[in-house]
């Protein structure tokens, strides 16, 4: 694993982070261009009230008006989640180069978990995958997030 993969993937879990904060599912993500962060995304569709707004989506979106343009072409994203079919989507769209990922998704996970849509030989676009970098972190993160829902969810239930 590259030590670039791994600061990036720490930065991406500090979105993550605040997603959390926020009360969302804690995913967060970066785009890098040349070596620089130039987009950033937590995910956020309960607090906007928008299922598109995942992490991936937001990143994207703030890197395409960084670079004005909506092709990526020469950039990678760090999400520390597997993406789900709608980002795989718009990964291929923007045409970026290389997707790295923290923890797998067996249940939504379209970069190989469920299904892999990069690897899909009709399509135009192939972006290059390296899946689980920091993918202890990034599963533990998500991991405890879930746990302490499910023990707000009991202490609720029981006081009703």
């Amino acid at each position: 694993m590259m030590a670039d993969d791994e600061f990036f993937m720490r930065e991406a879990l500090a979105l993550a982070q605040q997603a959390w904060d926020m009360g969302e599912v804690p995913v967060g993500a970066v785009v890098v261009h040349e070596g620089k962060i130039i987009g950033r995304g937590a995910n956020a569709p309960i607090s906007r009230h928008d299922p598109s707004a995942h992490a991936e989506m937001l990143a994207l979106r703030d890197a395409a008006q960084y670079l004005s343009n909506y092709r990526l072409p020469q950039v990678s994203l760090y999400v520390t989640l597997e993406p789900c079919t709608m980002c795989a989507g718009v990964i291929m769209h923007a045409r970026v180069s290389r997707l790295v990922f923290g923890a797998s998704d067996a249940k939504t996970g379209a970069a190989g978990s469920v299904l892999n849509l990069f690897d899909e030989p009709r399509l135009n676009h192939h972006t290059e995958i390296q899946g689980g970098v920091l993918a202890a972190e990034c599963g533990a993160m998500l991991s405890a997030f879930f746990a302490e829902r499910r023990a707000q969810l009991k202490k609720v239930n029981a006081a009703v």
